[in-house]
């Protein structure tokens, strides 16, 4: 029996330590992580393949609660169901969930409760982002990647595109890629429009 942990943060190094620590205290021998969303999906979590792979009947896999492994309904009864018909263990730190003291079909309930928890505070967390990234914007925030280039660079760009100059000789001229150059003169369209 092997006892395996799994850790999972966006971008928090905090959370990360926090996790990674309870884990080792709760006696696992080796420990995986991904620094991801819990909404990607299984082909961008490579370390959470590799755990679940070398999974084998009768070992354990402890988490620091059952949204480690999935924040979507389906994904976390899919993924729980599996690891049980392979004889695998769950276990959280949050006490949520040990089916090493219950029986599948009382996992299986629990499981689809969690989950569907999961999946609400997911969508929560979604409409309060949008909610923000909206007061934001009418504050004048701007989002998207940062400008690369310089105010003369941008004027360089719109006054050979007003030459005449195709989209390839503006970007070797200036030094900037072909999509660049797009961009340049699409934001100057707009703030034409703005401004008219």
């Amino acid at each position: 029996m092997t006892i395996r942990g799994y850790w999972r943060c966006s971008t928090d190094l905090q959370d990360q330590e926090r996790q990674v620590l309870a884990l080792k205290q709760a006696g696992c021998e080796k420990v995986y992580g991904d620094k991801i969303t819990g909404t990607s999906d299984w082909s961008s979590r490579p370390e959470l393949q590799e755990c679940l792979d070398l999974m084998e009947e009768g070992d354990i896999l402890v988490l620091s609660e059952l949204s480690r492994l999935s924040r979507s309904f389906v994904g976390m009864v899919n993924q729980v169901s599996d690891l049980l018909e392979r004889g695998v263990h769950i276990k959280t730190l949050d006490a949520r969930l040990d089916t090493t003291a219950m029986p599948k079909e009382i996992t299986m309930l629990i499981v689809s409760i969690l989950g569907y928890a999961a999946s609400q505070e997911l969508d929560q967390i979604k409409t309060r982002t949008a909610e923000g990234r909206g007061v934001a914007k009418a504050r004048g925030v701007k989002f998207g990647r940062k400008r690369t280039y310089t105010s003369f660079q941008a004027d360089e760009v719109v006054r050979k595109h007003k030459n005449g100059n195709g989209m390839g000789t503006i970007a070797k001229s200036v030094g900037m890629s072909r999509s660049m150059v797009q961009r340049t003169l699409r934001e100057h369209k707009q703030n034409q429009l703005l401004t008219a």
